[in-house]
């Protein structure tokens, strides 16, 4: 690297980075970046620990460490951590990648889906276009950093993995620390583009996470989304099978929003959501349809299915897990059957209680019922009645109408 100007070293930045890489990893990174610029920091050190992430997020990564004036430290740790997946483009485009001992790094490879079949070649197109991309996307940032440009692509291509101390001999990463005071003493003197690091002595100041940061790394995960589905799937049909209820509805429409918001960040597959409106479809149809639950049978395999394919294409870390899949299949299919089905079906149902069960029915006059007044015992209860043909004591009478209190007979014909 070039050399020049010293880098005067006061503070150095740190963060933490452990779990999937997301757009709150992507979003944290970069506020981090520029709180380490704006405090005139040595170098930020993000300490990293994934399984892998988001390709969007990853990229957004790369190109902040690209355009930092800031030296960024991609640190593997603690011991037994890895950077797999996106952690290896992201520690690879750092200024300085550093490991602790017994860590490791690699398996970059893109996974797609598996199809068979008639789609079995145009998966292999895909696949190979996708390993293409990756391929190409880490050679560039491991030939931008000096790095072993060979075993960046064996990475990707062969998901090749290694341990701290290969990757070092390799020329993978710059450094073997023990911790962070080691790797500060280890950057001392380091020269990065053209400032030379002076960390020996530099106070680490943590740069943590904000509410927001906070919140959207627990909120912008399949698992919420897809519980934020059911959610719209229970509210709208709840309030649909219950007209006026209210609350089902609007929960329902504000996990609606909810849901519109996390697509457009999250990696949905088509498929998948497709497959889970077919269940609903399936479910609503053999309610009122006279197929002894072939349908509902159907539902429940679509709705398996589609959760099953819903984040596929996602990284490692954003998949759904089948201990989500299995209990909301059950759960939804247990409440079209049971809640809905029984809800839906009570509207179509003649009416088996209250005053129109009265109509139709034959009782005997208590007193003489008239135009003005009468009485009849109907139901339980005593009931004042009028009819247009006067009516005698003790003769039998049809109701016919309901009025407020007030029953309208005729006399019933004796056969």
């Amino acid at each position: 690297m070039a050399t020049g100007g010293n880098l005067p070293a006061a503070t150095v930045g740190l963060i933490k980075i452990d779990g999937p890489i997301g757009p709150a990893t992507a979003s944290y990174i970069g506020r981090a970046i520029n709180v380490a610029t704006a405090n005139n920091d040595a170098a930020l050190i993000i300490e990293l620990d994934t399984p892998g992430g988001l390709l969007q997020s990853t990229k957004e990564i790369v190109q902040e460490f690209y355009a930092s004036s800031v030296p960024t430290v991609v640190y593997v740790t603690p011991p037994g951590a890895s950077a797999a997946s996106a952690g290896v483009f992201i520690t690879l485009a750092a200024n300085v990648a550093a490991m602790a001992p017994n860590t490791s790094i690699g398996a970059a490879h893109p996974i797609s889906l598996g199809m068979t079949g008639s789609e079995e070649k145009l998966d292999s197109v895909m696949k190979e276009k996708l390993e293409n991309y990756a391929s190409s996307f880490i050679e560039t940032i491991a030939e931008r950093r000096h790095r072993n440009v060979k075993w960046a692509k064996s990475a990707v291509v062969e998901s090749k993995a290694t341990t701290s101390e290969k990757a070092l001999a390799m020329g993978v990463i710059d450094l073997i620390a023990k911790n962070v005071p080691d790797l500060l003493k280890q950057m001392d003197g380091l020269k990065v583009d053209d400032k030379t690091l002076h960390t020996a002595d530099a106070q680490v100041v943590d740069i943590p996470m904000n509410a927001w940061e906070r919140f959207s790394r627990m909120f912008l995960r399949p698992e919420v989304m897809f519980i934020l589905m059911l959610a719209v799937i229970y509210g709208i049909i709840g309030e649909l099978s219950s007209p006026g209820a209210i609350l089902p509805g609007v929960v329902g429409a504000i996990a609606l929003i909810l849901v519109l918001y996390m697509s457009a960040i999250l990696p949905i597959n088509a498929a998948g959501l497709a497959l889970i409106g077919l269940a609903v479809a399936l479910f609503i149809t053999d309610i009122f349809a006279p197929t002894h639950g072939i349908l509902t049978a159907g539902g429940i395999v679509a709705f398996f299915l589609g959760a099953l394919m819903l984040f596929n294409h996602a990284g490692p870390g954003f998949r759904l897990s089948l201990a989500y899949i299995i209990p909301a299949t059950f759960l939804t299919a247990a409440f079209f059957i049971f809640v809905v089905g029984a809800g839906l079906r009570a509207q179509f149902k003649t009416v088996q209680s209250g005053k129109e069960t009265m109509l139709g029915k034959t009782v005997n006059a208590l007193s003489r019922i008239d135009a003005t007044s009468g009485k009849v015992f109907i139901e339980g209860e005593y009931w004042n009645a009028v009819s247009e043909t006067p009516v005698e004591v003790g003769q039998s009478v049809e109701v016919i109408g309901i009025e407020g209190l007030t029953l309208k007979v005729k006399a019933k014909s004796t056969p």
